[in-house]
């Protein structure tokens, strides 16, 4: 039987040409190219057939490894690109253990192998175990980290890393990718994972906007509703509250030029207030990194533009 990509099915009796002076030029099968051809005209009768040469349905590692054609997928946060040669145990390839002349051999090897790595291999070696350090704490996606090596691959090319520490420069590049890729992490939560201090990360990070003259808009202020409320474990309705008052704070411009997360803590303390949740601002600027002063003006200034009573 015989499978094309739109699904019927075929016999290989049934497959031949509809001319006459083809009936006796048998069926030929191109597996190279997928498509089965009149043995007297040449007419295609059979496009895009599956590859049956290979079975790779693997159900345990032991299979897999076998029917494997290709290695693992590189990625740019290994500080090789996962393509280094690595040499492994005092085996070969049945099991069975070397000899002792092998074994020293295969030992001068592996030292002078760790020997003549650069100095920038073991600088991304470590820099990138901090970034999956910080990606656990965060709980940041796989495709931001990937982001997150890039740029920072970029700031070594653009020699950014004199004078500033690995870890605030990983910080930094962390922070960039979250903002490309809208994910709500503020300057202190990332200065938290990776210890950095608030004001060195801040300054790294204005470094590498300027220097690799990268294009940040300003984040999406929803989504720090959705992440302080879930935090507080707050009603959907009060969720859904908030994100109204959002909206017409937006109609009325007055959330420009202010902090977004200030903006979603205030919006989320009213919305606490008119569903009857006792929340107090100090909770909010706890879980938003906001002062109570600057919360405080924020639900003043609102209530005083949208006329909410409490």
């Amino acid at each position: 039987m015989v499978k094309d990509y739109s699904g019927s099915k075929y016999d290989d009796k049934d497959i031949r040409c509809k001319l006459d002076a083809c009936r006796t030029y048998p069926a030929i099968t191109d597996s190279e190219r997928g498509e089965i051809v009149c043995g007297g005209c040449g007419l295609i009768l059979v496009q895009n057939m599956p590859d049956t040469s290979h079975e790779n349905n693997g159900y345990t590692q032991e299979d897999f490894m076998k029917q494997t054609r290709t290695g693992p997928a590189t990625s740019l946060t290994m500080h090789d690109r996962g393509l280094s040669t690595v040499i492994g145990t005092n085996q070969d390839s049945t099991g069975k253990a070397l000899s002792s002349k092998t074994k020293y051999e295969f030992n001068r090897l592996r030292t002078w192998d760790q020997r003549s790595k650069s100095k920038d291999t073991a600088s991304l070696s470590k820099a990138f175990t901090l970034l999956n350090a910080m990606k656990t704490k965060l709980g940041i996606p796989h495709s931001v980290i990937e982001d997150t090596a890039y740029i920072y691959r970029k700031a070594v090319n653009a020699k950014l890393t004199k004078g500033r520490t690995i870890v605030s420069l990983v910080s930094a590049a962390l922070y960039v990718a979250c903002r490309e890729n809208n994910i709500p992490r503020t300057l202190d939560d990332v200065a938290d994972a990776g210890n950095v201090e608030r004001k060195i990360l801040s300054k790294d990070f204005r470094t590498l906007v300027k220097k690799l003259e990268i294009n940040l808009n300003q984040y999406d202020t929803t989504s720090f509703i959705s992440k302080i409320s879930n935090n507080i474990n707050l009603k959907e309705k009060t969720k859904r509250d908030a994100f109204d008052i959002l909206k017409r704070c937006e109609k009325e411009q007055i959330t420009a030029g202010k902090h977004p997360v200030a903006q979603a803590a205030a919006s989320l303390y009213l919305s606490c207030l008119i569903n009857g949740e006792k929340i107090s601002q100090r909770r909010f600027a706890i879980e938003s990194g906001i002062s109570d002063v600057t919360i405080r003006n924020r639900v003043a200034l609102i209530k005083k533009i949208l006329k909410i009573m409490e």
